[in-house]
Parts: C-alpha cells; sequence; structure tokens
C-alpha cells in the first residue's frame, strides 16, 4: 500500500498566501491544471484550502466579485490533514468519511502536497469499495 510521502515525493502544490484574490487563484489553478490551492503563511504553515467546489459554491453561487475576494474570505479554515506515512487507504476514507476530494499532506507543521481522489489507482479505490461494502452488510 502506498504511503503518501510516496504520491507527494516529486509534488509542487500550488501555495498561496490568504490574501491572494478568487480571481488570481483560479486562474493559476487552471494553469497548473489542479483542483485546490493550499492557503498558508509564509512559512508554509497551512491555514486551510481553497477548491473548485469553493469557488462554485462560495464564490458564483453567492454573487462574489471573484477580482475582490480573497482566498481568507472564502477558504475551508482548517481543513482534515493527514501526515506523509499515511497509506493510500486511509486517504481514500478520509475523503469519503468527509465528503471532499482533496486532502492536504502536512509534515511539521507544514504543507508539503495534496492529494485528490483522483490520484489513486484501481486498486486502492477497489480496496476501499469492498471495505465500504463489508461495513455495509454488518
Amino acid at each position: 500500500m502506498r504511503a503518501m510521502s510516496e504520491i507527494v515525493r516529486d509534488q509542487k502544490p500550488l501555495i498561496m498566501p490568504p490574501k491572494t484574490t478568487v480571481k488570481h487563484a483560479c486562474e493559476r489553478m487552471r494553469e497548473r491544471r489542479v483542483g485546490a490551492v493550499l492557503v498558508a503563511d509564509r512559512d508554509h504553515h497551512l491555514l486551510g484550502i481553497f477548491t473548485g467546489r469553493d469557488a462554485v459554491c462560495r464564490v458564483l453561487a453567492e454573487g462574489k466579485d471573484a477580482a475582490e475576494t480573497t482566498l481568507a474570505e472564502v477558504m475551508t479554515r482548517d481543513p482534515a490533514t493527514m501526515p506523509p506515512t499515511d497509506t493510500a487507504i486511509e486517504a481514500l476514507r478520509l475523503m469519503r468519511d468527509g465528503g471532499f476530494r482533496h486532502v492536504p499532506v502536512v509534515a511539521g507543521g507544514k504543507a508539503i502536497g495534496v492529494v485528490s481522489h483522483g490520484d489513486f489507482r484501481g486498486l486502492e479505490t477497489a480496496r476501499l469499495d469492498d471495505e465500504t461494502g463489508l461495513w455495509e452488510r454488518l
């Protein structure tokens, strides 16, 4: 079973300060082809996460101006995180149980990466499906 450290080893996550505008963050997300921005202070201490879902639900649906709204105003504060030593199945469980698709990976109090549901292989998701089915049958 793969550990998060293997998945984020060469990752250069998109990390931005909380005063960044939503418009700028979304432009960078599009350029980098990623679905989430880790919001952190200058020392990379995680403050929150901003995802495409946040852009739709907290900005567009509420009629906010993306060029004026900052990440600090609409990010998910203190998101669930995991250490790089956790396994893929643990990440998938956390996402399933929390109802989200992105999990920041934090080591030594600093954001070092982010994993999304799409990062995992069929074997890992199949194991989660088997596990979920087992609990539903009990």
